[in-house]
């Protein structure tokens, strides 16, 4: 069976930094929804397309096709008072402007005495990132599965 829209498709990947470092990698197969459904980055999508199990390929992406570019307009500098009394480095809060319903999650960076800086970047914004996979099953997805847009089941998503 080859890859194409509305298969379910299960590979291992790994993913790494420009300079090697790798940011995450499976243990166990992950599972999406191929077809534009925003499970995969799309050009991972675009190099699977049309191929079969056992497949290898590694996708090369600039930030423009991953998280974006570091926007430093989302540093902020925020009272201590405002945070909960056991705030640390690394917990995420949601937040956003007074006057809009775009919400963010923001990381907290740094916390002086009385200022938590908070940065409402994707971890990875501005990186570029190799992703290499290999795929280990493709069958074709169920009505369900293409109704609610993402997979059920072993590897995927389970209600």
């Amino acid at each position: 069976m080859c890859i194409n829209k509305d298969t379910v498709v299960s590979l291992h990947y790994e993913l790494t930094d420009s300079s090697g470092k790798i940011i995450e990698k499976t243990d166990e197969p992950i599972s999406y929804l191929h077809g534009g459904y925003d499970g995969i980055f799309p050009m991972v999508e675009e190099a699977l397309q049309e191929k079969e199990v056992g497949y290898t390929c590694t996708v090369s992406m600039e930030p423009e096709n991953t998280f974006g570019e570091y926007d430093s307009t989302l540093v902020r500098i925020e009272p201590r008072n405002v945070f909960p009394e056991n705030v640390a480095v690394g917990m995420r809060f949601e937040g956003g402007a007074e006057d809009s319903d775009d919400v963010l999650i923001y990381t907290v960076t740094e916390i002086a005495d009385d200022k938590v800086v908070v940065d409402g970047n994707h971890p990875l914004a501005g990186m570029t990132l190799n992703f290499a996979c290999t795929v280990t099953d493709i069958r074709p997805a169920t009505e369900e599965e293409i109704s609610h847009q993402h997979v059920h089941g072993p590897h995927g998503h389970a209600h």
